[in-house]
């Protein structure tokens, strides 16, 4: 990567309503000026962002790139979690390792042009697929570096026949021989859920590796997967790193027990990622009247302190049809299902998401990591709804993706771009 050219971005406006000039050199915040102050250096790459809202890039801190961009050859036809694990079993035995890549590929380029510089990404790792989506997935990962960081989570399926416990544990384990960053799995999948549990957090343990758990993906309300991870992490000290998605239940826990779990995983230090789309989708379809929103209380994890993240999860496959690779998807639905404000919602996709992957949170501040987002918009609010006609992705320092749109109205002889 060229790092001796540096980049000025003129008259952006961040998170808190400044107008700057930002410069970056070497992959990092140099500079930060009111915005008209800074004045171009020769060969130096410069980008007007006036009418632009500079915002800390977005991550996806829970994606399935193994699946993506598969809805159409497998609909699920009962449009549950049930469904969609059928819907994909019935085509997973055809994916090739070069489908795999090719798909995976296109979906993390979709995911950049709209914005999110890193990408975690789970991969099937079980009887029934052995570990080619793995072996895929840290292909494509290798194949990005510089361009997308691309984390990689085995993700342990639980078992569905007799024997099926003892090769997963071991197909696990040659997962992470292959390189995966991470350890993961479903615990609430499995018929023992302490045993499925105990499955992925020994070997993570053991090998060294962040934990990230596919946890109470369900509205069960007397699931404890969270309390249980938080717990056990504070037991036993485990330092590498321990992330839980979808935590549905949390949200139709009583108050005081949501309260009381929050407070534990804040005090573990577990990452909780919010995955609105997919969790919309999926839940609640057997209560027609006052449907549960199937979200994981996100203002509960918040006011006690926990780390929260937000992402797609799917994209466009039997699990969530309608993903759309845009972290102002999530963010939106994090304000109108989640109740959360638009700067909180924004910071769940970004800075919380970093947070859960373990990487830097970008700031307009000198020092910090260049990863941006410029956003054509009148407000934050114009932003985050997804109004922005261009788009200007920065990641270590350099514009590696832009995007324009061109409205024409031929009746009223105008065209917008």
């Amino acid at each position: 990567m060229c790092t001796d050219v540096t980049l000025l971005m003129t008259g952006a406006t961040d998170l808190d309503g400044r107008h700057v000039d930002v410069r970056v050199d070497g992959g990092v915040v140099a500079e930060v000026a009111p915005a008209g102050s800074l004045a171009p250096r020769p060969d130096e790459e410069v980008h007007d962002l006036t009418g632009h809202h500079l915002l800390p890039a977005p991550a996806e801190p829970h994606a399935h790139l193994d699946k993506a961009l598969t809805s159409h050859r497998a609909p699920n036809a009962t449009g549950d979690l049930a469904g969609a694990i059928v819907a994909i079993r019935q085509i997973a035995d055809a994916f090739t390792h070069e489908d795999l890549v090719d798909r995976a590929t296109r979906a993390a380029y979709e995911y950049l042009a709209n914005g999110t510089t890193a990408i975690r990404t789970h991969a099937d790792v079980g009887a029934h697929s052995g570990t080619r989506h793995a072996r895929a997935l840290v292909e494509v990962r290798e194949a990005l570096a510089g361009l997308v960081d691309v984390q990689v989570v085995a993700l342990a399926s639980a078992p569905w026949g007799p024997g099926e416990a003892e090769e997963n544990a071991r197909l696990l384990e040659e997962a992470v021989d292959l390189g995966v960053d991470l350890v993961g799995g479903a615990p609430h999948m499995w018929p023992d859920r302490v045993a499925g549990f105990e499955m992925s957090f020994e070997v993570a343990r053991r090998r060294g590796l962040p934990l990230d758990l596919h946890t109470d993906e369900t509205l069960d309300p007397t699931a404890q997967g969270l309390l249980h991870l938080a717990q056990r992490v504070r037991a036993t000290g485990f330092a590498h790193g321990a992330t839980a998605s979808h935590c549905v239940s949390l949200g139709v826990h009583p108050l005081e027990v949501a309260r009381a779990t929050a407070a534990e995983v804040a005090a573990a230090g577990v990452g909780v990622v919010a995955l609105p789309q997919t969790n919309l989708y999926l839940q609640g379809r057997d209560a027609p009247v006052a449907t549960p929103r199937g979200l994981t209380a996100v203002r509960t994890l918040l006011e006690a302190g926990a780390t929260v993240g937000a992402g797609g999860d799917n994209l466009r496959d039997p699990f969530n049809p309608m993903g759309r690779a845009d972290a102002t998807e999530a963010a939106s639905l994090l304000v109108t299902a989640g109740h959360l404000s638009t700067r909180e919602a924004w910071d769940a996709v970004s800075a919380g998401a970093r947070r859960c992957m373990g990487l830097p949170v970008p700031a307009v501040a000198v020092g910090s990591v260049a990863e941006f987002l410029a956003v054509e918009a009148e407000s934050l609010d114009a932003a985050v709804a997804g109004a922005g006609t261009a788009r200007v992705v920065v990641s270590r320092g350099r514009v590696v993706a832009s995007s324009r749109v061109q409205r024409v109205y031929p009746g009223a002889g105008v065209s917008q771009s």
